[in-house]
């Protein structure tokens, strides 16, 4: 188990860097000092791979979502918490960067991962709205689902504005227009 567990961990690393059509199987290898038998021994194929990998990156932001909603306060401060959390504003999502692929796209093995947890996190996001409005934190006439699809995509867009300008204060801002999107949603 111990190299299955040193491939996903290179392959994660390398995914997120480089992206799925730039890191090779031989990438993957030398990055966690596997040989070829070894690889394929634990996993068919690449897709195989990177299966594995959005799994454990899947069950990592959920991890880290739950721990956000699951803090203390009011649910309008565990939506700005969760907003705020630390991340690298010049890397993208671990598991979002992978609807830009196409050979992903193609593939309901690598896709499934994917859109379970973007739907779960909006949903996570919109029932924390939902209890803002029935806690009178939020205005009534806010739409939980659109604000949690508004605030993802803020985010979101930060990304491709920071690594642009190599400058992650463009991440930040993004964030902080998110948070002001939920500040003006106060009741």
């Amino acid at each position: 188990m111990e190299t299955r567990k040193r491939l996903i961990t290179a392959a994660q690393k390398l995914l997120w860097e480089r992206g799925h059509a730039a890191t090779g199987p031989k990438d993957i290898q030398a990055a966690a000092s596997a040989g070829q038998g070894s690889m394929y021994h634990h996993f068919h194929s690449k897709e195989d791979l990177s299966a594995a990998v959005l799994e454990v990156t899947a069950r990592a932001m959920r991890h880290d979502a739950e721990a956000s909603f699951s803090a203390p306060g009011t649910a309008s401060e565990k939506l700005e918490g969760h907003r705020r959390r630390q991340r690298d504003g010049l890397h993208g999502c671990r598991i979002r960067q992978m609807t830009y692929v196409a050979g992903a796209l193609a593939s309901p093995a690598l896709m499934a991962p994917v859109t379970t947890t973007l739907n779960w996190l909006l949903e996570a996001v919109a029932d924390a709205a939902r209890r803002s409005i029935e806690n009178g934190e939020l205005r009534d006439d806010i739409d939980p689902t659109a604000l949690a699809c508004t605030a993802a995509t803020v985010v979101r867009g930060g990304r491709p504005l920071a690594r642009a300008h190599g400058n992650p204060s463009q991440f930040g801002a993004a964030v902080d227009g998110a948070v002001s999107t939920l500040e003006r949603a106060a009741a």
